[in-house]
């Protein structure tokens, strides 16, 4: 099925992202005239549509250097936030000098310090300067007739500056940004690694988050665009992040308020026919007739990382035995691991030379064109009970109910009066029922973090070492004046 929508296809020959050596400055490359280009509304969309970038699933890009995206194979979600943690086994099929994949899996990001400006997220301070860029560009712009088309647009690329701020939250903690349009192209203000206060840094996102939930519509101008529900739902995880359960509380109620619904059967949210549902709030819509490369749109290509065999390139991203013991055994989701299986050629693995159970999520096989789904509905109801519980100091009806329904998909019983026992108790057993729900979601480790689970969980996780929970910064951006997380101090 073709997809409808390829944002980053039309707009990928730009080239304007950043690429310097040093700072918070953006250096543009390309043969177009700012001077000309944008000029037109039609222009300016093209030019909003840059923002997509860090959010495509694709090997990456590459302006004077390689960068990673959010969503890619590489270095993306899952491997940042599900790899290092219970959900998966330590990734050793390629070395363990292979800092990139192998630190991750144990949980110790100690190695990373030394990762390079192309291997590094932090990287992406840059592009949020390009973002503020262009929103004040945008801000600026005569052509609009129509303020709503205005706001539109403005309201995607601040929704793409808070969400790549809060992944970089999430993973180093605030990090120095240029949001002020004034200070681009200041060499003092563009050269300052003075790292914001925790307070500002949230607040920015805030105010980015609650401006796109403001001006988008529930249903996009084209699939695959940001919508109000996503812009919400960013808004939701970065309260939980902080723990500000009462603003979360509010937000998912919000949320809710918008309609989403759970779907029937678990295993159609990752089947193409069925991608399209009311449950997923926003998925990242890939094309199957995509490689991945140059002006290509995104693609699904996780298959090739899944298998103990010829058809993967590894057995990269598995569930671990302890997670997939976990599972209630009549769970329709745990379906979606296989703890055995056989090979095209008829060999058979199991636990005796498989690292962890196969991940079989998306499928067919080799299927680029599935859809990644990034929010969905389940994830909310889950984050709501949790915000319920901890503001009523303990589980409501109300709240219970949430996971009972998640539950009931899965075809497992109502919580138990163990389960519900405390707000304790409640806490841990939702935590529990999110690793169920949202496994190979890229959302494990910040759950751990705000559950104070982290390191416990990895407990008897043969090869986890974990370390800190927060990832180092870049050794070169430490050397060039940035101050490094006191954990690897």
């Amino acid at each position: 099925m073709k997809k409808i929508y390829n944002i980053i296809v039309l707009f990928t020959f730009l080239a304007v992202l950043a690429g310097c050596e040093k700072g918070l400055d953006p250096v543009f490359y390309g043969s177009l005239n700012p001077t000309i280009f944008p000029s037109t509304v039609s222009e300016y969309k093209a030019y909003a549509m840059e923002a997509y970038i860090p959010f495509t699933l694709r090997w990456g890009w590459s302006d004077n250097n390689w960068y990673y995206t959010f969503f890619g194979p590489e270095d993306g979600i899952i491997q940042l936030f599900d790899a290092p943690t219970d959900l998966m086994p330590e990734f050793t099929s390629w070395g363990d000098g292979d800092v990139f994949w192998n630190a991750k899996s144990k949980g110790n990001f100690a190695p990373l310090v030394a990762q390079s400006r192309s291997r590094s997220h932090f990287e992406k301070v840059r592009i949020i300067t390009r973002m503020t860029k262009t929103i004040d560009d945008l801000e600026k712009a005569t052509v609009f007739s129509n303020e709503k088309e205005r706001n539109q647009l403005i309201g995607e690329v601040k929704v793409a500056r808070g969400w790549t701020m809060l992944n970089l939250l999430q993973l180093f903690g605030p990090v120095p940004v240029i949001t002020d349009p004034a200070k681009i192209g200041d060499p003092v203000a563009e050269a300052d690694l003075t790292r914001p206060a925790r307070t500002d840094y949230v607040n920015w996102i805030i105010s980015d988050l609650q401006f796109g939930a403001d001006n988008l519509e529930k249903e996009a101008p084209e699939y695959g665009r940001f919508n109000k529900g996503l812009a919400l739902s960013l808004l939701m995880r970065l309260y939980m992040n902080e723990k500000d359960f009462t603003n979360a509380e509010t937000v998912g109620r919000q949320i809710k308020d918008l309609g989403y619904s759970l779907v029937e059967t678990y295993e159609s949210l990752f089947r193409e026919a069925t991608e399209r549902n009311n449950e997923t709030i926003y998925a990242v819509s890939c094309d199957p007739n995509s490689t991945g490369r140059g002006t290509d749109g995104n693609f699904n290509i996780f298959s090739k990382y899944i298998f103990p065999d010829s058809r993967s390139w590894g057995h990269v991203f598995a569930a671990s035995w302890s997670f997939f013991d976990s599972f209630d055994a009549l769970d329709t989701r745990r379906a979606l691991l296989l703890d055995t299986l056989t090979s095209p050629d008829g060999t058979f693995h199991d636990r005796n030379d498989m690292i962890g159970a196969v991940l079989f999520k998306y499928q067919p096989i080799d299927n680029p064109g599935i859809d990644v789904p990034v929010v969905r509905y389940a994830d909310i109801m889950l984050m709501l009970a949790e915000a319920i519980n901890e503001n009523n100091n303990g589980p409501t009806i109300e709240a219970i109910t949430l996971v009972n329904d998640v539950r009931g998909r899965a075809k497992i019983g109502e919580l138990s009066a163990d389960d519900v026992a405390s707000k304790e108790a409640f806490n841990n057993t939702i935590l529990r029922e999110r690793g169920w729900e949202l496994y190979f979601e890229g959302l494990r480790l910040p759950d751990l973090v705000r559950h104070g689970k982290w390191p416990a969980a990895m407990e008897g996780i043969p090869g986890k070492t974990p370390g800190p929970a927060i990832y180092p910064l870049p050794q070169y951006a430490v050397l060039d004046g940035l101050v490094q997380n006191s954990e690897y101090q």
